[in-house]
């Protein structure tokens, strides 16, 4: 593994976000079933069904997590309030920065911050994670290890491409090799060429029971699953996704009410063919595990599910452009100036209503009566 480049601007970019005061951390349509891979491409994919063998080979993410850490910033617990805005900067009514709605949900990556050497770190380390199954047998590993590992490789692979691209408003207009980067395989795994959607659907979401793991996959749009700040761990994969889906399904990029309708993020039309056949009663069953307070009131006070919510806007602190020099103070961007400021209002706002602005996670404890298979994801 190698150390990040770059890292004094990474320190400064925290230590900015710290003085800002930010804490760290009608009827639904059927979704149709995923085209299907050539008959060549299936058998090959076949190779990645799990199969453990009993040993517990652990994999160490920690040069990914040093890495998120130093660019995601977390925009706290989801409010659903319209976002407390801030004045344009002096002489201009531009609004730098993200102005989607949902831009005080989830999470945010600083691209402006991640330059050429640090991205070819990362598209480096995206080849040692390949190479990694060249040397152990991914699919022997306990299941938990394996998840860890798709989910991160996903994940790696898809800031690279976007940060390749980047500056760009919207990840799906991004293209490699003429393919649209959902469809691109340029991933490659024991020999295998991979798509980010051949990790998520015909691996992942094909071997995988719980749809806790579509939280996993962070897909670079404010309307998806947030990306943490730490790398998906085999041992606290479980309590991890569970966090993620609690986060999404919580905010109005997951939920919202409107009538007698729960109106839901058109994620869940995708994961549909392998989560929620039975659309309506399956994905209220889901959301019903996890919603929490009014929500989980609102839940049981609507009579259809309509899949109408997503946000193709990019999950970037500069909202995928770079802001006019002139707006520019110091060597923070003027976007990214902004959306840190709206997001400090929020935080003063938890504060003064008493709205917690962080959780407390315990994994890895085993109590009386827990079964063996406790923290594993089905």
């Amino acid at each position: 593994m190698f150390w990040w480049s770059a890292m004094t601007a990474q320190k400064w970019a925290i230590a900015v976000i710290a003085a800002a005061g930010l804490a760290l951390p009608g009827q639904a349509a059927r979704a149709a079933p995923p085209p299907a891979a050539p008959p060549a491409a299936q058998d090959a994919l076949a190779r990645f069904a799990p199969r453990p063998d009993g040993r517990d080979l652990r994999l160490d993410y920690s040069v990914w997590t040093e890495a998120l850490a130093a660019f995601v910033v977390s925009m706290g617990p989801p409010l659903r309030k319209v976002p407390l805005g801030v004045a344009a900067p002096p002489g201009t009514r531009l609004k730098l920065g993200p102005n989607s709605f949902y831009r005080l949900d989830g999470s945010m990556i600083g691209f402006t911050l991640i330059d050429r050497e640090v991205l070819a770190n990362i598209a480096r380390y995206r080849g040692e994670l390949q190479a990694v199954a060249d040397t152990i047998d991914i699919q022997a590993l306990p299941r938990n290890e394996q998840l860890a590992y798709w989910l991160n490789l996903h994940n790696v692979a898809m800031v690279e491409k976007i940060g390749e691209n980047w500056p760009i408003r919207q990840p799906r207009d991004i293209v490699v090799d003429g393919v649209p980067l959902e469809e691109a395989r340029f991933v490659t795994v024991q020999g295998i060429a991979l798509s980010p959607r051949d990790i998520r659907e015909r691996i992942v979401y094909a071997h995988w029971r719980s749809p806790e793991v579509i939280y996993g996959f962070w897909r670079g749009e404010i309307g998806g699953p947030a990306i943490q700040r730490a790398a998906f761990d085999g041992r606290d994969v479980a309590s991890q996704l569970d966090m993620a889906a609690r986060e999404f399904v919580n905010s109005r990029r997951g939920t919202e009410k409107r009538g007698n309708t729960m109106h839901v993020s058109r994620l869940y039309t995708e994961a549909a063919p392998f989560y929620f056949p039975d659309f309506e009663r399956g994905l209220r069953a889901h959301l019903a595990r996890h919603v929490e307070g009014k929500m989980a009131a609102s839940l049981g006070q609507t009579s259809m599910i309509e899949a109408t919510i997503y946000e193709h806007d990019i999950a970037d602190l500069s909202g995928g452009a770079r802001s006019n020099p002139f707006f520019a103070s110091g060597r923070l961007d003027a976007g990214v100036a902004r959306i840190l400021a709206e997001r400090a209002r929020k935080f003063d706002y938890m504060r003064r209503e008493r709205i917690p602005t962080y959780t407390v996670t315990f994994s890895n404890i085993t109590l009386p009566g827990d079964p063996p298979t406790k923290g594993e994801v089905e």
